[in-house]
């Protein structure tokens, strides 16, 4: 068992059925208006998910508290080649859970699976107690799990508000026949630009809100497309990336709004490949290689894990060399110094005998 990792002034997990701690009763001269100062500030849902995470071993597909999504038995493959397999893996309803590991790892089809753009050989998964098998991603999107995509997916040749009006759901307009009749979704439409305005104002977008899509910069598209996603009133929210591409200035922008997304109530789980902004905003962290998940845990426990180090860097990327081998890598590495510099001719010529 892990030490326990809970933050200062926290207080230790209690019934995991519920899932957070219970505060004690205020007493006469309390200030009733702290929890919501403290729920604004941050502190009460980031308390909540790490409190509830605290106890827990760090081991492959242990239960948590309060899953909001569970995977069982999933795998997908392509030919011969096992792109996902993943025996048992819950995620914290609540908390901000960092997807890491190498490149081909299986990351992105995994999402592809949870959200319905690809459908496994075997397994199930849930949501809320829900099966999502066979799910199409806009029904999934329906019951409150939403992605974003690795390359964005905004549409350019619509302005920036049209693209945040496609995230709004149950649209009474999108009806043919109701489409007819305006005051079926005058109202409707109108709510629904001011609250895609709010976001932009929120995410610093809303002075291109009449420019289009595909003028914006690669962060800005990021900004959006995670904009986009909160129009639906999500649940759970997968980013794929997040911090792909953009520029520097922007990535503290992004943390601070992933970060947001968990104080409204949203769990959250994301794929990333730096290492300090998984340890910056996860609560927890689950590490995949060759499609497994190879470890499980806090963001400080990833740099103790053997199986995660030989996973980015190798088995054997710490042993010393036998004299042989060492011979063989000077023999190897003499013989492409000789081939790089010998003129072009024979290959008597080219091997320098």
């Amino acid at each position: 068992m892990p030490a326990d990792p809970t933050p200062h002034g926290s207080s230790p997990a209690g019934d995991p059925a519920a899932g957070a701690t219970r505060a004690p009763a205020p007493g006469p001269d309390a200030d009733a208006d702290a929890p919501a100062r403290a729920w604004a500030r941050g502190d009460a849902p980031a308390r909540l998910a790490q409190t509830a995470l605290a106890d827990l071993p760090w081991q492959v597909g242990v239960p948590k508290p309060d899953p909001v999504v569970v995977v069982d038995g999933v795998t997908r493959t392509f030919g011969g080649l096992t792109a996902v397999s993943v025996d048992h893996l819950e995620i914290q309803r609540g908390g901000i859970t960092g997807l890491i590991g190498p490149n081909g790892a299986g990351k992105t089809t995994l999402f592809n699976l949870l959200t319905g753009f690809d459908q496994p050989n075997t397994g199930t998964w849930s949501f809320d107690g829900r099966p999502l098998g066979k799910l199409a991603p806009h029904q999934v999107a329906r019951l409150g799990v939403v992605r974003t995509f690795q390359l964005t997916k905004a549409l350019s040749r619509l302005t920036v508000l049209q693209n945040m009006l496609l995230g709004a759901k149950d649209q009474s307009g999108e009806s043919f026949f109701k489409a007819l009749l305006p005051t079926t979704w005058r109202g409707q439409e109108k709510a629904n630009t001011e609250k895609a305005l709010d976001l932009l104002r929120r995410f610093k977008l809303d002075a291109k809100k009449d420019d289009f899509a595909g003028t914006l910069s690669g962060g800005q598209r990021k900004l959006l497309e995670m904009a986009r996603a909160l129009m639906s009133d999500p649940k759970v929210v997968m980013l794929d990336e997040p911090m792909a591409g953009v520029n520097p200035a922007l990535t503290q922008s992004l943390l601070g709004h992933v970060k947001d997304l968990r104080e409204e109530g949203m769990s959250v789980i994301f794929v990333e490949h730096d290492m300090d902004v998984v340890r910056d905003i996860s609560d927890w962290v689950v590490v995949m290689a060759a499609g497994r998940v190879i470890a499980e845990g806090p963001p400080e426990s990833i740099s103790q894990n053997k199986d995660v180090v030989d996973a980015y860097l190798g088995a054997h990327h710490d042993a010393p060399l036998t004299s042989e081998e060492e011979d063989r890598v000077l023999a190897e590495s003499r013989a492409a110094i000789i081939a790089e510099r010998a003129p072009a001719g024979t290959p008597s010529e080219r091997t320098g005998l």
